[in-house]
Order: structure tokens, then sequence, then C-alpha cells
């Protein structure tokens, strides 16, 4: 994957509709005047994600009270995202790219170095999207651990 296909601010996020943890469509203009934080993530219930997922639960409060909406995306059927959502408590949406379509268009899916090995595969990023629709931040190749925390303060709400 080459550079270009990846977002930056300023663009214009793209939009989509999924399936969520319940089967029910969940379309970015559905959020349209607020702000959203988009998170692409590998697998639902591995470790890093588990971390990532209730770090963003736990954060789920003071995010939203900034404004906030917090979305989850993963490859992963629907099933698998409802125990997800059980076995964790998560309390936002998750939702399910079972295609990569919305990958794809976020520049979260492509080559990566997974432990000495260049593989493809879903590149954990993160988006803030404003209340326009416009790309406010775009982090790729985050790390689960500490990101949530990293994340606030480029939002200003490090505590």
């Amino acid at each position: 994957m080459t550079d270009s296909t990846r977002l930056a601010a300023g663009d214009p996020a793209p939009t989509f509709t999924l399936r969520n943890q319940d089967g029910a469509s969940v379309s970015l203009s559905d959020f349209a005047g607020q702000n959203v934080v988009l998170y692409f993530y590998p697998a639902a219930m591995t470790p890093g994600c588990t971390t990532q997922a209730c770090d963003f639960r736990d954060s789920l409060g003071s995010l939203a009270a900034a404004g906030y909406q917090v979305l989850g995306v993963s490859k992963d059927s629907p099933a698998t995202l409802t125990k997800f959502q059980e076995r964790d408590a998560l309390t936002f949406p998750l939702l399910s790219d079972e295609d990569l379509t919305v990958h794809n268009a976020y520049g979260a899916y492509g080559e990566k170095n997974l432990y000495g090995k260049i593989v493809t595969g879903v590149l954990r990023s993160t988006f803030v999207i404003d209340e326009a629709g416009t790309i406010e931040l775009a982090l790729y190749n985050v790390k689960a651990t500490g990101h949530v925390s990293s994340l606030r303060k480029k939002l200003g709400l490090a505590a």
C-alpha cells in the first residue's frame, strides 16, 4: 500500500453504511453534526484489540462529554462482534466490514510489518471526523496499548 491511499487532515471522510453488532445498519451520516472517533482494529477478542476496546470503553464518558461518538470497525461478523461486546461490556457501536470496503476507503488495510515479516492485513488506525464530515486526525499503525490516552492528549482532553 502506498501513502497515496491514506487519508489526511482536511480530507472528506468516506461515507459508509455497515451492520453493527445487532445486525442494524449504521451510517456515518447518522452522526452528522457530531464528532466521531472511528477506529479500525484487526480482530475482536484478541489481546491487543481487547485492550484498545476496553480503553475506549473506559474513556467513553469523557469522550462523549466532549462531543465525541466512538465507533469501532473490524472485519468480524456481527455475531462475533456481539460476543465481543457482551464479553467486555463494550458500550459503543462495533461495525462489521467483512468485505473490507470501508477499511480500504480509509487506507486501513494493506501491507504491514508483523514480527519482522511483511504481511497484508488490517492496519490499526484511528480517524477523528468533525461535525462537517472532514477528517480532523488520521492516525495509522497506532499501538493498542496507550492509544486512547495519546488520542485524548491530541484532542486536548488529557486528564
